[in-house]
């Protein structure tokens, strides 16, 4: 008889050892974009709760943002390089498919003997992902694993689209997961839609400026439909993380949503019932929409205001292109 294989040593739970994010240093205010759609600056404000956002420059690149994210949060977790056995880089604006950028990431932060990896999901990546990282750690096969968002949404946004140039930042955000004696990241509610992808999606494939000289294929998107979807069914996927972990809305110390818009943030809440007392992530209105991006930069905006003491329950959701959404409730670190 054969002898059974063996399997890693399996973890009670994870958790988030250490947040880290890079902003990138032009600021784009509104009049800028406003000038470029032929609009006002009140009116972007009004329509999203937006008042700037970071755009990238030549030098500050997905991989550049995203090792020093990466950096920022293993120094907070106080976690050596050389013990990360997974790197995990969630993006929808990496240009370059080959090479994979998650490889180039581990190699800039230390990590040289990790295992790496790029995954999807538009602006649900980092919810995504960050379950995909839970589950390695629990099972064994990760001591520890990176997780990192990193987005140019400026290289695939026309800047002159009413629909998307107001909306969309750059940035990189990540957390270091790491083993822990009771679960810190509860199960994870996701799903998708994908009879309504074409609401938030290219215009045209690649293909069509291989042969042809079209025009660069740009985002966009049918921006009353993607909101009325956002409103009337991402609850729902919050409530269920909820009730996967066992908690009530009043069971929560903060709600880190993905920041795609203000006024989506604020029907959140709303619809949620959240408490007065939670500490609700509203970064969209300096930062716009950062994609996979803007869980970890807005969770590390959170933690920075040092009233929230480590173990503190956040909700977090995200939400976007496929169409997908994910939930889950974590203890902060």
């Amino acid at each position: 008889m054969s002898r059974p294989l063996r399997v890693a040593d399996p973890s009670p739970g994870s958790r988030i050892l250490g947040v880290g994010s890079y902003l990138p240093t032009r600021v784009v205010e509104n009049a800028v974009i406003a000038r470029a759609i032929d609009s006002t600056e009140e009116w972007i404000t009004r329509r999203t709760g937006i008042t700037s956002r970071r755009h990238a420059g030549p030098g500050e690149t997905i991989v550049a943002m995203a090792a020093e994210a990466c950096q920022k949060a293993l120094a907070a977790a106080g976690v050596d390089a050389d013990s990360v056995d997974m790197v995990l880089l969630a993006s929808m604006s990496d240009l370059e498919q080959s090479p994979p950028a998650a490889p180039r990431v581990a190699h800039l932060v230390g990590a040289r003997s990790a295992g790496a990896m790029d995954t999807g999901a538009a602006c649900a990546g980092f919810s995504y992902t960050l379950g995909v990282a839970d589950s390695l750690v629990r099972s064994g096969a990760a001591r520890h694993v990176l997780v990192v968002g990193s987005e140019r949404m400026s290289d695939i946004v026309d800047p002159h689209d009413r629909s998307t140039a107001f909306l969309f930042g750059d940035g990189a955000g990540a957390v270091v997961v790491g083993a822990c004696d009771r679960p810190g990241i509860g199960p994870v509610a996701w799903g998708a839609d994908g009879g309504k992808a074409g609401l938030l999606a290219h215009e045209r494939s690649w293909l069509a400026v291989r042969d042809v000289p079209h025009p660069w294929p740009t985002m966009r998107m049918d921006g009353p439909k993607v909101f009325r979807w956002a409103v009337h069914s991402v609850p729902a996927t919050a409530r269920r993380a909820l009730d996967l972990a066992g908690l009530a809305a009043a069971d929560l110390d903060a709600f880190i949503p993905h920041q795609a818009n203000l006024r989506i943030v604020d029907g959140m809440v709303k619809d949620l019932g959240l408490p007065d007392d939670v500490v609700v992530a509203r970064e969209i209105v300096t930062l716009g929409n950062t994609s996979a991006a803007s869980i970890p930069m807005a969770m590390e905006r959170v933690l920075s205001l040092n009233s929230l003491p480590t173990g503190s329950r956040a909700l977090l959701v995200g939400f976007g292109a496929g169409l997908l959404h994910a939930s889950q409730v974590v203890e902060l670190p």
